[in-house]
C-alpha cells in the first residue's frame, strides 16, 4: 500500500514512517523543509515537500491511504491550530476525495469531544481537532479517528487500552501510537471507528479485536 504520512517529521510521524516501511508499505513522507529529505530517505520513505498552510491538493495523488499525524505543536498560537490541526487535515481529506484515495486515518486528541473542558489554554487546540474529526467523518472516505492520551517518549511495549467511550484520561507511548496507527491502517474493521488510546495491558491486536467486537454488540 502506498501511504502518505502528513507530519512525517513529528515525533509520532517519524516512528510511524519507520514502522510502515518495516511492514512493507511504500511510504510517501510529507515534509515542509527540504533539509529533512535525506532523513526520510534513510528511513526508506519517499520525501514529498508540501506545506499544509498552502496548497496540498497534489499530495495524495497516487496513494492508497493518508495518515495525518501533523500538529502545530506546543507553544504555537490559536491561529496555527486552525491552519495546521484543522485546515491542514481538512485540505487533505478533500484532496483524498478528489483523487479517490479511500483510506484516511486521523490522529486527534483526547478531550476533542468537549473542548470547553480544556480551559483557555487547550480549547483552541481541541476545537481544531474536533472540527477536523467532524469534517473527516462527514466525508465518503473509509476513515478511522484515533485520539491518543498524553504522549510520552518511554519505549512502547505493544500493550494498550482502547475505548469508544469518550472522556478517558491517561498517558500513552508514542511508540505504541505509531504501532496502533499501522495496525488500523490495514484493518477494514476499523473503518468508521473513533476511539481513545492509552497505555494498557492488552496486546494491540487483542485490543483491536475487543474494540471491534464491542461495536458489533451495539
Amino acid at each position: 500500500m502506498r501511504v502518505l504520512v502528513a507530519g512525517s517529521h513529528g515525533k509520532v510521524g517519524q516512528r510511524l514512517v519507520r514502522v510502515l516501511v518495516e511492514h512493507g508499505h511504500d511510504v510517501v513522507a510529507m515534509i515542509r523543509d527540504g533539509e529533512q529529505t535525506s532523513q526520510m530517505q534513510d528511513y526508506g520513505a519517499r520525501p514529498l515537500i508540501a506545506d499544509l498552510e498552502h496548497d496540498v491538493t497534489f499530495a495524495p495523488l497516487g496513494c492508497d491511504a493518508v495518515v495525518f499525524t501533523a500538529g502545530a505543536g506546543a507553544g504555537s498560537g490559536a491561529a496555527k491550530k486552525q491552519t495546521i490541526d484543522r485546515d491542514g487535515a481538512e485540505k487533505l481529506v478533500d484532496a483524498a476525495v478528489r483523487h479517490d484515495v479511500r483510506r484516511y486515518v486521523l490522529v486527534s486528541s483526547i478531550g476533542a469531544h468537549d473542548p470547553d473542558r480544556g480551559g483557555d489554554a487547550l480549547r483552541p487546540y481541541l476545537e481544531a481537532k474536533r472540527q477536523a474529526d467532524e469534517h473527516l467523518m462527514a466525508s465518503p472516505l473509509d476513515w478511522t479517528v484515533v485520539r491518543p492520551g498524553a504522549l510520552h517518549d518511554d519505549p512502547g511495549d505493544g500493550r494498550v487500552s482502547l475505548s469508544t467511550e469518550l472522556g478517558g484520561r491517561g498517558p500513552v507511548s508514542r511508540d505504541d501510537v505509531a504501532a496502533v496507527l499501522a495496525a488500523v491502517l490495514d484493518d477494514p474493521r476499523t473503518h468508521g471507528l473513533l476511539f481513545e488510546l492509552f497505555d494498557g495491558d492488552a496486546p494491540i491486536g487483542e485490543a483491536l479485536d475487543a474494540l471491534v467486537a464491542d461495536r458489533a454488540k451495539r
